[in-house]
């Protein structure tokens, strides 16, 4: 049976998913609600959906690298990042555009051969100059408006498996990952 869950993905997206060999995301409302969560203690604690674990782990089991761009720096970042095996982790990082440049040039990879996945204005930047830039349900409008595709869950609840499920549909791989499972 054919993996019919893209039908809808619209043609010039689907191109530019099937040239993608980095997906890099934004933490804060893309791979988590963008909610900020402190302990007592001034701990701060993020909530991550095992879907959009799932998903990475099958962008990368696929060929497809996954990263990590954040304007914060979070212990649980670092945490979720360790335990899904991503070893392009960028946090603190005021200018994305810039790190995102920095990472293509180090995995020698040209900007259409790359994802950004976003929420916010300080994610505009690097959507920018990435071949698919991906905007999650919950975008600011500003955001949304700039994104090649939009996702249909907002971040924290699925989006990034989304992403991943699309990006692994327009490169024909979706079936062979469902099978592996079978």
């Amino acid at each position: 049976m054919a993996y019919t869950h893209y039908t809808e993905i619209p043609a010039d997206v689907a191109e530019r998913a099937s040239r993608v060999r980095v997906v890099v995301f934004d933490v804060d409302g893309t791979l988590t609600d963008g909610r900020l969560w402190y302990a007592e203690d001034g701990r701060e604690t993020k909530v991550f959906h095992v879907h959009d674990g799932l998903g990475l782990k099958a962008l990368e089991r696929n060929g497809v690298k996954v990263a990590i761009i954040t304007a914060r720096i979070s212990h649980p970042v670092s945490l979720r990042a360790e335990e899904l095996g991503i070893a392009h982790v960028y946090q603190g990082q005021k200018d994305k555009r810039a790190c995102l440049a920095g990472l293509l040039e180090a995995l020698r990879l040209a900007p259409e051969e790359s994802a950004f996945v976003g929420d916010d204005l300080p994610d505009l930047p690097a959507m920018g100059i990435a071949g698919l830039a991906v905007a999650t349900a919950n975008a600011h409008p500003w955001v949304a408006e700039r994104a090649h595709w939009r996702t249909r869950l907002s971040g924290g609840y699925g989006a990034a498996r989304e992403v991943a499920d699309m990006i692994l549909a327009a490169q024909g791989k979706a079936e062979a990952e469902r099978d592996r499972w079978l």
